[in-house]
């Protein structure tokens, strides 16, 4: 990355420091784990809720925060975290445990879910210190910076990510967090924000994002297309070059950002993207919408924006800017209740409300700060929503069943039972179910359904046509299964990860 972001930051920080002369006071955080909720994409696939009902731990050290995982009766125990102080590599080693899977150089949330950690008193620094989500779910993160994490040179960190999501991951709300670097690629830093390999549901609110030379991408490359349905509002992007975000495939819904020096370009959506992008505010930057680098078009359905001092560059082979006057060529449905600022309000909100210890204020739409009000922290977890039947017969009762090969169980016919108080498990944490008919049978939608007391222990799948090998559909957690009608005599679901030793109560098949 170019070295633009460097050059610039001694303004910045000039800047900054003109604001403390001033006076500017900034709320002490007086935080509660439950004050607000998760919104947004993050909002839908069931919700979002983190650790809620779970055990409130405090931690003041990255090997307090893995202790705090590795020492849950399971790697899906709901657990509340919160942070004070400084996170850095001098305490943070990695903790053995069968509810985690920590590493030393890195807050690891791997292999997990039903995960909070906020930060409280007078705030938490993550400090060269990335934290990585992979293969896990239901993980939230709110009012903590994470600052100065490194690629190259030393120490390094997450692969030079402040936040980086890989791996089937599924619903995350980041809210209220400060990121930010001291430079771009040359000086040794990457993505503040990143997403790829299959992470879906995410949430990136009330934050702040500044001095780096990448914003964040959905998506490693043009092929990673499984990633998507992220959503981005009252966020500040600041003196970044690129990347606020790059989107490759998936849908995105951008509103209520505060953009200003974006030094290259901003929203990239390219390879078959789609971004809705509404009353936003975009100030003294060049090429803030459009495909960039790249010849493969992605879309956008903009409305409300404001656009000042913004310049633009010519289209070309590769460089296709949505302005000097940008205009809609997708259409993007949303499917979760929003309340809009108008664009004109937005930057002085979000300076307001956004970044760690601000106080978790947000807005109702009527461009002032809302605080929300804290809630007791319930002491019981949630009870999970049921996974709703598709139509039609259930295929599965009277077929026969067996197990896997690699990895036998126990039980097999239980997923077939229509009882939901008996099931199946493999010998370890991972195998193979299988439904199998007689004859050919046409399927084209599959529910997996927990037993009680196991919610959310299932991690990575396969849904595979046993007949012929073919992965029909791949994801992570129980739940409904939709896929390409197809006539097999055998389906196996193959888990590939879980969180201890899964139980499956039903394999429920359907014709449609």
């Amino acid at each position: 990355m170019r070295r633009a972001v460097a050059l610039r930051l001694q303004v910045v920080l000039a800047a900054v420091a003109i604001a403390a002369a001033a006076g500017v006071a900034l709320p002490m955080l007086q935080a509660s784990a439950a004050a607000g909720g998760a919104s947004g994409y993050a909002s839908v696939n069931g919700g979002t809720t983190g650790g809620a009902g779970g055990q409130t731990v405090r931690a003041t050290t990255g090997t307090a925060i893995h202790a705090a995982l590795c020492n849950r009766a399971s790697s899906s125990t709901p657990i509340i975290i919160e942070v004070s102080g400084t996170i850095n590599h001098g305490n943070t080693t990695k903790v053995s445990g069968g509810s985690c899977n920590t590493a030393a150089d890195v807050i690891e949330l791997k292999q997990i879910s039903n995960v909070t950690i906020i930060g409280v008193g007078s705030g938490a620094v993550f400090d060269q210190l990335g934290i990585h989500i992979r293969e896990a779910r239901n993980i939230i993160i709110r009012n903590v910076t994470v600052r100065n994490v490194k690629k190259s040179g030393s120490p390094t960190s997450n692969g030079g990510d402040a936040i980086g999501m890989e791996s089937s991951v599924r619903n995350v709300w980041v809210d209220h967090v400060t990121l930010e670097a001291s430079g771009g690629e040359a000086e040794g830093f990457d993505g503040l924000f990143d997403m790829k390999d299959d992470t879906q549901y995410v949430t990136l609110s009330y934050s702040i994002l500044r001095n780096s030379g990448r914003g964040g991408l959905i998506g490693s490359s043009e092929s990673d297309r499984s990633n998507g349905y992220i959503t981005f509002h009252h966020n500040l992007y600041e003196n970044i070059d690129s990347r606020t975000p790059l989107l490759r495939g998936g849908i995105a819904h951008i509103y209520n950002n505060s953009y200003v020096s974006l030094h290259e370009s901003g929203i990239n959506s390219r390879a078959g993207a789609r971004a809705k992008v509404e009353n936003n505010y975009f100030k003294n930057s060049k090429d803030v919408l459009g495909t960039f680098y790249t010849s493969e078009a992605g879309y956008w359905q903009v409305g409300g924006n404001i656009f000042d001092n913004v310049t633009w560059s010519a289209p070309g082979s590769e460089n296709n800017p949505a302005g000097p006057n940008p205009q809609s060529n997708t259409t993007v449905s949303i499917p979760y209740s929003y309340s809009l600022d108008g664009a004109s309000c937005v930057p002085g909100l979000v300076l307001q409300m956004a970044g760690a210890n601000k106080g978790l204020q947000e807005s109702n739409g009527s461009c002032t700060p809302q605080t929300p009000t804290a809630t007791p922290t319930p002491t019981v977890s949630p009870t999970p929503s049921p996974t709703p039947s598709p139509g039609g017969p259930n295929l599965s009762l009277g077929a026969g069943s067996d197990g896997s090969s690699k990895a036998d169980g126990t039980s097999y016919g239980n997923v077939r039972d229509g009882n939901m108080s008996t099931f199946w498990s493999p010998a370890g944490s991972t195998g193979d179910i299988s439904i199998k008919w007689g004859s050919a049978t046409t399927v084209s939608r599959v529910a997996i359904r927990e037993a009680s007391g196991s919610e959310g222990g299932i991690g990575a799948w396969q849904l595979i046509n046993a007949g012929t090998g073919a992965v029909l559909k791949s994801g992570s957690g129980a739940g409904a299964i939709t896929f390409t009608p197809t006539s097999l005599s055998k389906i196996t679901f193959r888990i590939t990860s879980s969180a201890g030793t899964p139980k499956v109560a039903e394999f429920e098949t359907y014709a449609g």
